[in-house]
């Protein structure tokens, strides 16, 4: 017969045998943290009050927040009334702007800047939300950071909703990830749109969103009040070309069409209109006029190259608020000069 040991180190009959772990003991980390962050004393002190090395003091305060029990982050209102976030709602007609200073030992704006405003972003995000909104979102590394870096805040009777159809997730992020992730930190009710984003033909396409179940998912996403998107480069290293939506003679013949950003896959111009390419027809997901004149449309911008596709989003009409750095709010107003 199998046997387990019960709490008491007893053998249990009729159970599996399975070895219990001994209850963990949490006080060293939770009495650190505590002290640091609650109580204001700094390493040294604690060492001496818990008496343990300051190097103990320092692993203690890691692990807390790598166990998710402390985070640290800077209020929004902070980098909402910066002088160039007031400048940057004047000019575009947005209803707030988060704008996050560039890392200083980042001079091309490039990762460690991107960190900052997704970590931004993360902390903005359900501060725009409320009781029963439904979040479309939308695909990207942008998103799959922001998201990784979402705080545990359960908004009541939230739905997330996937905005496209997947595709192999051969970038290290996918769409269905991106919005599972969200709902599980917003404590929200999880839609996926269970289909590839680009079918073989357009016939196909159609017949696939006739089945009901897809028909259910994608009502769900056009009903969507709030959004939450990155717009992407037309470059020939952009985003729709690595995960190969478009090939690279496609999005330069786009390009020379006048394509400067990318929403959920589909092509905009300057302006924010449409660029259309063949595959559109092939495509299973949230449409341009699907994604635009919502509640609040949040638009995480960072990183090179990311100004001229932000400022043809929101002259689409599909912004509302924006999450960006300095560098980038710059070259908006540089734009507009």
């Amino acid at each position: 017969m199998p046997m387990s040991v019960g709490p008491l180190g007893k053998a249990k009959p009729g159970a599996t045998d399975v070895a219990r772990l001994p209850p963990r003991d949490d006080t060293p980390f939770v009495e650190a943290a505590w002290l640091y962050y609650h109580d204001g004393l700094n390493q040294n002190e604690i060492a001496e009050r818990m008496r343990i090395s300051r190097g103990s003091v320092a692993n203690y305060l890691n692990e807390a927040r790598a166990r998710g029990w402390v985070r640290v982050h800077l209020d929004s209102d902070v980098f909402r009334g910066h002088r160039l976030a007031a400048e940057l709602c004047a000019v575009y007609g947005l209803a707030e702007a988060l704008v996050v200073p560039d890392d200083p030992v980042d001079p091309e704006g490039t990762a460690a800047s991107v960190a900052r405003v997704t970590r931004a972003a993360a902390d903005w995000l359900p501060r725009l939300l409320g009781p029963g909104d439904r979040l479309g979102v939308s695909w990207g590394a942008t998103i799959y950071r922001m998201a990784q870096q979402l705080p545990n805040m359960p908004v009541p009777d939230l739905t997330v909703i996937q905005l496209l159809g997947s595709r192999p997730a051969a970038l290290g992020f996918a769409a269905e990830a991106c919005t599972a992730m969200l709902a599980q930190r917003l404590g929200g009710q999880c839609i996926n749109l269970h289909v590839p984003l680009v079918l073989s033909s357009k016939a196909l396409r159609d017949a696939l969103s006739a089945e009901p179940v897809v028909r259910d998912q994608l009502d769900a996403l056009a009903g969507c009040n709030k959004t939450v998107l990155a717009c992407g480069t037309c470059d020939a290293d952009a985003h729709v070309v690595r995960s190969g939506i478009l090939s690279a003679e496609t999005i330069a013949d786009a390009r020379d069409d006048g394509a400067v950003g990318v929403i959920c896959g589909r092509l905009i111009d300057s302006a924010g209109q449409p660029v259309p390419t063949e595959v559109e027809d092939r495509m299973i997901g949230v449409t341009l006029d699907q994604m635009r004149g919502k509640d609040m449309a949040l638009l995480v911008a960072a990183g090179p190259g990311r100004a001229a596709p932000a400022k043809a989003a929101i002259k689409g009409g599909f912004v509302t608020h924006l999450a960006t750095s300095t560098r980038v709010v710059e070259e908006l107003l540089e734009m507009t000069a």
